[in-house]
């Protein structure tokens, strides 16, 4: 089960994974921005810091011509977490067509042209949401939580092999994922 209140906890950081893995702007990286988003104690801490000290020693042209040839011409990098599983076949239509009910439900507007299982899309959700109040919040989020560690799984594997600085991100973002679950108990 999702422990919604760590996970609302942890929204700051949702918000950086966000915009890191949007193409990138100056303002993505002012110093602020790392420690307004990960404390000490925050599951994706080291990572962050890793990611954020490998970009720090490129120039903006860099970051973006890396952007660029990481997540565009890499097929095994590609940021939609469906395709992975499903590539273009029907099950992922319908995968898509659940993500984005689920955004509605939390009132989010699919922006124009843009698939929800775009993972910068799917940490602006987590971002943005409310979801405090809705009872049965951590059930609708176990889809969000499955495509995610299903499609960051593959990424991930992709970016070790490349050795790319985003490898560090979405590892910090799996850890965030799993620190937001709940250890089921086992009675004796």
């Amino acid at each position: 089960m999702i422990d919604v209140t760590k996970l609302y906890d942890y929204k700051t950081s949702f918000g950086f994974f966000a915009s890191q893995l949007m193409y990138p702007q100056k303002l993505d990286f002012h110093p602020a921005f790392l420690e307004e988003s990960f404390a000490d104690a925050h599951p994706a801490y080291a990572d962050a810091h890793a990611y954020w000290n490998k970009m720090h020693e490129l120039s903006l042209d860099e970051i973006q011509e890396r952007y660029t040839e990481t997540f565009d011409f890499q097929k095994d990098c590609a940021l939609y977490m469906t395709y992975f599983k499903f590539e273009d076949a029907k099950e992922r239509g319908q995968m898509l067509l659940r993500l984005k009910i689920l955004y509605e439900m939390f009132g989010l507007e699919m922006p124009e042209g843009e698939l929800p299982d775009y993972l910068p899309l799917m940490c602006e959700f987590l971002y943005a949401a409310e979801w405090m109040k809705e009872r049965k919040a951590p059930e609708n989020f176990r889809l969000i939580f499955g495509v995610l560690e299903d499609g960051t799984y593959h990424l991930l594997a992709a970016l070790e092999q490349l050795d790319s600085p985003y490898r560090h991100l979405v590892q910090g973002l799996r850890r965030t994922l799993k620190a937001c679950l709940e250890q089921e108990t086992v009675n004796p």
